[in-house]
């Protein structure tokens, strides 16, 4: 890999993928980035986060978002441009608005969190809802012009985002042809969106997981009373860009999405689309973290020449470059996947279980991949990394919202456990590697899992994590010898 494709995201995308859908619209989108957007970005995260304003000057209740006006201008770009609408409009694939992602994420990867979780919002509606429900909330989402709805997928409370079955308080009672919703969101992002996806648990369904439905409500009613109210916003190391709070519903308004008895896959199907995106961001945030290093070790000189030239680093930005290219394979497969399969309803067929499982690695192995180069990049810089004027401190900031947000790495190899054990999921990986791997690993790595498939619960679950790492890793290098497709 050259790594002058390391500075910009669409060079990298272009040289793994090839002729890029809508080029001009990404080079476009880059150029924005770089003689405008990077200054409101760093001007967000330095001292332009959202603030609450709970009540108007009469007093009443209003529990606005504020944000500093550039922020809007840096916001509305990105809708523009198709982060949404391109995905379920007029293109009919994913594909695009996750190249969009790619290059928003490798500029800003807190911005990107809004974009993910207003088409988390607006997959479901568009897969699940009527056409009354579609009218009202999705084709406000679907505007083209930067004024368009936002998002919001609101599953987490107080207890943690987990255990859902345990932890979803929320209480959903019929009311007519549509529903009531009482209970606490505790980790709501994008908090202050016009229509958000809510886990609740209808008043007559059991306990546990299998109890849970998804739900769509407005921020507010149909006679424009508010619906949810914000009781603060959260004071977090990162995602700056957007706004998470606490979030109070008391008798919201709210219609069922989907069949109630399977609303747990429904809650899951929003889960991975913002999973996806977690890959996405993490690989064009890897790229960016190394962008940074390298433009300071060309510079930078020690014993008489620039520490770009020094064998040690410039053999360690080799080997990290070639690990960026098979993490993006991983990501771009994932991404390939959904775009197949995310119309499909329960029962799922095996290629959608194939999705699950490389969602559940790719997010796991691309979120660590983050995490250590943009450690890594700091550690280039010396004592400089450190400080706020070079931006790789705040690459390590994101990246760490990046490897608990949607599911830590306990989460994503429990998860992806099930997958194997009660889906087959692994085999069904390795049979798609299987013209590009090496046979002889793929075999020992399959007798591996059937072995540990095969232990007494407790024991397959503290032996996972290794062998979860091993096939992440064996997935991600077979996926970049096979090669890219659009």
């Amino acid at each position: 890999m050259n790594l002058e494709q390391l500075t910009s995201p669409v060079a990298f995308l272009k040289a793994r993928l090839g002729e890029l859908p809508r080029e001009k619209s990404l080079r476009s989108y880059q150029d924005w980035w770089v003689t405008e957007g990077m200054a409101i970005s760093e001007s967000v995260d330095r001292n332009g986060t959202p603030w609450l304003r709970l009540f108007d000057r009469q007093g009443g209740r209003v529990d606005e978002v504020l944000f500093a006006p550039d922020y809007r201008r840096m916001l509305g770009r990105g809708y523009r441009e198709g982060v949404i609408w391109r995905g379920l409009g007029e293109d009919g694939s994913l594909r695009h608005a996750y190249l969009l992602g790619y290059v928003t994420a490798f500029f800003d990867a807190g911005l990107y969190c809004p974009y993910t979780v207003s088409l988390a919002t607006a997959m479901p509606l568009a897969k699940y809802g009527d056409e009354a429900l579609q009218r009202r909330f999705l084709a406000p989402l679907l505007r083209k012009d930067g004024q368009n709805w936002q998002g919001a997928t609101w599953m987490t409370e107080i207890g943690g985002g987990s255990d859902l079955g345990a932890n979803v308080a929320t209480v959903a009672r019929p009311a007519g042809d549509r529903w009531r919703l009482t209970g606490d969101k505790y980790f709501a992002s994008n908090v202050g969106a016009e229509v958000a996806v809510v886990a609740a648990r209808p008043q007559s369904a059991p306990k546990g997981v299998r109890g849970l439905a998804l739900f769509v409500l407005g921020r507010h009613t149909e006679d424009g009373r508010l619906n949810y109210r914000i009781r603060r916003l959260k004071d977090k190391i990162a995602t700056r860009s957007v706004p998470t709070g606490e979030v109070e519903l008391r008798d919201s308004e709210a219609w069922l999405l989907g069949p109630a008895e399977t609303g747990v896959y429904l809650i899951l199907e929003v889960l991975n689309v913002s999973r996806v995106a977690n890959c996405i961001a993490s690989v064009a945030l890897a790229q960016r973290a190394m962008a940074e290093a390298l433009e300071f070790a060309r510079e930078r000189v020690a014993f008489d020449r620039p520490i770009l030239e020094h064998p040690l680093l410039a053999r360690q930005f080799r080997e990290r470059a070639d690990a960026l290219v098979a993490a993006f394979a991983m990501a771009w497969e994932v991404v390939t996947l959904l775009d197949d399969v995310w119309r499909q309803t329960p029962p799922y067929a095996e290629r959608y279980h194939l999705f699950r499982l490389l969602a559940h690695l790719g997010k796991y192995w691309t979120a660590e991949l983050a995490v250590d180069t943009a450690k890594w990049a700091m550690e280039v810089h010396g004592g400089l990394g450190v400080l706020a004027e070079y931006p790789v401190e705040r690459w390590l900031r994101e990246a760490m919202i990046l490897a608990i947000w949607e599911g830590t790495s306990h989460r994503q190899m429990l998860d992806g456990l099930e997958a194997m054990l009660h889906k087959g999921a692994h085999r069904l990986l390795l049979a798609h590697l299987a013209p590009h791997a090496d046979p002889v690993r793929a075999a020992a790595l399959e007798r591996s899992l059937e072995a540990l498939l095969g232990l007494p619960p407790a024991e397959r679950e503290a032996a996972v994590g290794p062998l979860f790492r091993e096939l992440a890793q064996f997935t991600g290098e077979a996926l970049a010898q096979r090669g890219f497709e659009v």
